[in-house]
C-alpha cells in the first residue's frame, strides 16, 4: 500500500476501508476512523478474553478499555509480519495480565484480603447441567489464569511463565490443579 509506506493516509483509505491490512496502517497514521474500525471489530474477542482471564464482567470491562488504551499507544510496534488478530491477542493477553497484577495489589491493600472471591466459589459445588465457561470462571485466580492461557488461548507454558513471572513447573502445576478441580466440580473424579 502506497500511504503505508509514505505515512500519507490515501484517500479512499478512509472512505473505503477494504481490508484490515489498509485499516490498521491507517490506524497507526493516527486516524482515528480507522481505529474505531479496528476497534469495532475485535472489541467482542478482546473482551471474551480478558472475561476468561479475569472471571470478572467489571474487570473485563475495565480491562478491554485497558487494552485499547494500550492498542492506541503500541499500535506503531505491529510490523506487519503476523496477522493483526494474532498480534492483538498478544496484546490483550499481556495487558490483561499486567492489569491484574495491579487490581491484586490494590484491592489487597484496600480490603486487606489475602485471596479472592473465586476460592470461596471453588468450594461451592458445581450444579447438574455442566457450565464449563462457569466452572473456569470458579478457578482460583492463577490456575484460571494458567488454564485459560494454556487450555484455551494454546499459549506454552514457557510464554504463560514470562507473561505471569512464575516458573514453568509454577505453570505447569496449576494447570494440574485446574484440570483436577474442573474433573471434580463436573463429576470425573478419580478414584
Amino acid at each position: 500500500m502506497e500511504y503505508a509506506q509514505t505515512g500519507v493516509i490515501h484517500a479512499n483509505a478512509v472512505s473505503g476501508f477494504n481490508n484490515e491490512q489498509a485499516i490498521v496502517f491507517a490506524a497507526k497514521a493516527g486516524d482515528r476512523e480507522a481505529f474505531k474500525l479496528l476497534y469495532d471489530s475485535h472489541v467482542g474477542r478482546v473482551y471474551a478474553l480478558c472475561y476468561r482471564l479475569t472471571g470478572d464482567k467489571g474487570l473485563a470491562e475495565d480491562a478491554t478499555q485497558e487494552v485499547f488504551i494500550q492498542l492506541w499507544k503500541k499500535l506503531h510496534n505491529f510490523r506487519g509480519q503476523s496477522r493483526f488478530s494474532t498480534w492483538l491477542h498478544s496484546v490483550t493477553a499481556n495487558v490483561t495480565v499486567d492489569y491484574m497484577r495491579k487490581q491484586r495489589g490494590w484491592i489487597q491493600r484496600m480490603f486487606n484480603i489475602e485471596s479472592s472471591s473465586a476460592m470461596t466459589l471453588a468450594a461451592e459445588p458445581a450444579s447438574c447441567d455442566v457450565d464449563l465457561e462457569g466452572l473456569i470462571l470458579r478457578l482460583p485466580e492463577r490456575a484460571r489464569m494458567v488454564f485459560v492461557l494454556h487450555a484455551i488461548e494454546g499459549y506454552r507454558h514457557d510464554e504463560i511463565a514470562a507473561m505471569l513471572s512464575i516458573a514453568v513447573g509454577s505453570s505447569k502445576a496449576q494447570l494440574h490443579r485446574a484440570k483436577q478441580l474442573l474433573k471434580q466440580w463436573m463429576g470425573f473424579e478419580d478414584e
